[in-house]
C-alpha cells in the first residue's frame, strides 16, 4: 500500500543506527514517527517535526510508515484506578506486616501522588491507633488518599472484629484485605458500610475494599455481591442498616482486587502470567452475570522489582500494580538497618518458604529471605514437632534441651510464660483454649519462636540475627541485579519514592520500546533496559 503521509523534519533528523534508534526511543513524552528510509526503505525513528500529507510534502520528508503518541507513566493502567482513587500515578506500595510499611512510608507515597498502605497485621491495637493518628493527621486534611490492612486471622477471630472496629470509627476509608480464604462478617461490614444511593441513582461507596488474593475460588466471592445470609445478620446484630443490606446486593464486594502472584510472605508462588489472565477471564464472567454499573479493577503484585516487570503487569491488563519485596529495603521501612542491609545483598534465589506464625496450626506458609539467617530450617522444625507430637510435655528430653538452647535460648517454661502475658492482653480466649487443649498451648509456644523472628529483624536485634524472619520474594533480587552501579544499589539511597518513580519510568520505557518494536523498528535491546536516575522530587 503507498503510504499516504510523509513526515517532515522539524530540528533533528531520524534514527537509523542502532545508538541513535536507542536514544530517541528513550523519549516517551514525545510523539514517535516511525519513517522510511528515501534511499533504501529502512525504517526509522524521528521525533518532532510534523505529519503532512504527501500531495502537500513536495516530496519532501520521509514516507511516514507508523505514528505513536506521547506516553506518560501517569498513564499507565488506562487511568481507571487513578480517577476513582484520586491518586496521580496507578502504583501502591502494599502493607508489610508489624508495621513494616510504616506511616512515614504511606505518608511520603501520597504526597508523590500514590498510594501506601500500613502494615498493620501482626501489630496491638494501641500500636494501630497510634499510627493512624499519625498518618490521619497529616494526609486526611489535604485531602490525600492512604490506605491500610486488614489481615485474616483464623486463629484469633476476635481481633479481626476489633480491628475493624477501629476502622469504621476512625473512618478509614481504604482497607486491603490479604490472607482470606473466604468472607467473614467483618470483611463483609467494612465493604458495605456507608452504601448509599445518589440523587441520580448511582451507589456510592464511603469505604474501599482492596481484595489480596492468588486463587480464582478466594477471588470470585469479592467479586461477587455480599452473601444474603451474612447481611442478614449483620443487620439483626445492628452492624449495617437494612439500606445499606439492600445496595450491597448490586455491587462487588471488593471492586479493586490485586493479584498477588509469586511474593514475598504470605502466598502461593503462582506466576502472575498464568494467574492474572485466569483472575480477568473471571472478573468479565461475574462483570456480565451481575451487570455491575462500574467494572472492578484487576491491579498485580508479587514478582514485580524491575521496570520490565511493572511494563508486563500493565500489559496483561493491569489497572495498577503494587510492589512490596522492594520496598522493604526503603529507608521508610520499618525493618531495622542489618535487615534492610541483608535484602540489599539478595540474589534472586535467595528466598525460601517456612511455616506462618499467624496460620501455624493450618501449616500455611510465608516466603522469607533465606540468605543469612536459619528462620526457615528451624520454622520447619517446630512444625514437624507440632504434628508428631499432642503437649510440650511429650517432647524428649533431648529434643526440648536442643529447642531452649538453639532455637528459643530460654526455658520453655519461661517462654509459656511470656506468651501468656502477651494473650491475656491481645486475646485471652486463646489462653482459655489452651488451658482445654495441651496441643494448642503447645502451638502458641512454637508461635512465640516465629512471631518474635520478624521482631526481631525490625528491632536489629544482634544477637538473634541468625533467627531474622524477612519476608521477601525473588523480586527483591533481580531489583538488586538491575539497581547494581546506580545509585539505588546502597540502601540509605532507597526511598519509596524513588524506587517508584524509576520503576514508572522505566516501565514506560519498556513500553514504548516494545511499541516501536510492535511496529517493524528494529529496537535495540538497550531501549528495554532502562537505568536507575535521580528524581527531582
Amino acid at each position: 500500500m503507498q503510504t499516504m503521509l510523509r513526515w517532515i523534519p522539524g530540528g533533528s533528523a531520524p534514527a537509523f543506527v542502532q545508538e541513535d534508534l536507542t536514544v530517541l526511543a528513550a523519549n516517551v513524552r514525545e510523539p514517535a514517527y516511525i519513517v522510511r528510509s528515501v534511499e533504501n526503505g529502512a525504517l526509522g525513528l524521528a521525533l518532532g517535526g510534523d505529519a503532512v500529507a504527501a500531495e502537500n510534502a513536495n516530496g519532501a520528508g520521509y514516507p511516514l510508515a507508523a505514528m505513536l503518541p506521547a506516553l506518560y507513566p501517569e498513564w499507565l493502567g488506562g487511568g481507571s484506578f487513578t480517577q476513582a482513587h484520586g491518586v496521580r500515578f496507578a502504583y501502591i506500595a502494599g502493607e508489610m506486616a508489624n508495621g513494616i510499611a510504616t506511616a512515614r512510608m504511606v505518608i511520603a507515597m501520597a504526597k508523590a501522588g500514590m498510594m501506601g498502605f500500613f502494615g498493620a497485621a501482626g501489630l496491638p491495637l494501641a500500636r494501630v491507633q497510634e499510627n493512624l493518628d499519625v498518618i490521619q493527621a497529616e494526609l486526611d486534611p489535604v485531602g490525600l488518599p492512604w490506605g491500610i490492612n486488614l489481615i485474616h486471622t483464623p486463629n484469633e477471630p476476635a481481633m479481626e472484629e476489633h480491628i475493624v472496629d477501629l476502622y469504621i470509627r476512625r473512618g478509614v476509608r481504604r482497607v486491603s484485605a490479604s490472607a482470606f480464604m473466604g468472607l467473614t462478617p467483618s470483611i463483609v461490614r467494612y465493604a458495605c458500610s456507608g452504601l448509599t444511593l445518589d440523587a441520580s441513582g448511582v451507589i456510592r461507596r464511603r469505604n474501599h475494599l482492596f481484595a489480596k488474593i492468588s486463587r480464582p475460588e478466594v477471588a470470585g466471592p469479592f467479586m461477587s455481591p455480599a452473601p444474603e445470609k451474612m447481611l442478614v445478620d449483620l443487620v439483626r446484630r445492628g452492624l449495617l442498616t437494612a439500606e445499606e443490606a439492600r445496595l450491597a446486593a448490586y455491587v462487588p464486594l471488593a471492586e479493586d482486587i490485586t493479584v498477588e502472584a509469586d511474593s514475598g510472605g504470605h502466598t502461593d508462588n503462582r506466576p502472575l502470567t498464568a494467574l492474572f489472565p485466569a483472575i480477568m477471564r473471571l472478573r468479565d464472567d461475574l462483570q456480565q452475570k451481575y451487570r455491575y454499573a462500574s467494572p472492578i479493577r484487576i491491579g498485580a503484585s508479587g514478582g514485580l522489582g524491575t521496570p520490565a516487570a511493572v511494563a508486563a503487569a500493565f500489559a496483561l491488563g493491569a489497572a495498577y500494580v503494587m510492589t512490596g519485596s522492594v520496598n522493604q529495603s526503603a529507608v521508610e521501612s520499618g525493618l531495622s538497618e542489618e535487615g534492610r542491609a541483608m535484602l540489599a545483598t539478595a540474589g534472586l534465589a535467595d528466598v525460601v518458604m517456612a511455616p506462618a506464625a499467624d496460620m501455624f496450626e493450618q501449616g500455611v506458609k510465608v516466603q522469607v529471605l533465606k540468605r543469612g539467617t536459619l528462620f526457615s530450617s528451624r520454622g520447619f522444625q517446630l512444625l514437624e514437632l507440632y504434628r508428631s507430637y499432642n503437649r510440650i510435655e511429650d517432647l524428649p528430653d533431648n529434643v526440648r534441651l536442643k529447642l531452649e538452647k538453639e532455637v528459643f535460648q530460654a526455658p520453655l517454661d519461661q517462654i509459656w510464660a511470656d506468651t501468656a502475658r502477651f494473650f491475656e492482653k491481645r486475646e485471652p480466649g486463646q489462653l482459655e483454649r489452651a488451658a482445654r487443649d495441651p496441643k494448642h498451648k503447645m502451638a502458641l509456644i512454637f508461635r512465640w519462636y516465629l512471631g518474635k523472628a520478624s521482631r526481631w529483624a525490625i528491632d536489629g536485634a544482634q544477637e538473634r540475627k541468625l533467627d531474622y524472619q524477612i519476608w521477601c520474594g525473588p523480586a527483591m533480587g533481580s531489583f538488586n541485579a538491575w539497581v547494581e552501579g546506580s545509585f539505588l544499589e546502597q540502601p540509605h539511597n532507597r526511598t519509596v519514592v524513588q524506587i517508584a518513580c524509576n520503576l514508572l519510568e522505566g516501565a514506560a520505557a519498556v513500553t514504548r520500546a516494545q511499541q516501536l518494536r510492535s511496529y517493524g523498528l528494529p529496537v535495540p535491546a538497550q531501549a528495554f533496559d532502562y537505568r536507575p536516575r535521580l528524581f527531582q522530587l
